[in-house]
């Protein structure tokens, strides 16, 4: 569970510097990453404790 969390990150970060040195693949990076971190987190929401 934390790996999809991390992963989502470092790819999103990965995404950013792309963006930044206007790089092809960007964009996907940016979603990829940031759509596993809202998977991630939508997930410890309705996680029962």
């Amino acid at each position: 569970m934390v790996k999809i969390k991390y992963l989502g990150l470092s790819i999103g970060i990965f995404g950013c510097l792309f963006k930044l040195m206007s790089w092809a693949g960007a964009s996907i990076l940016l979603v990829v990453g940031l759509s596993l971190l809202g998977i991630y987190y939508l997930i410890k929401v309705f996680e029962k404790r």
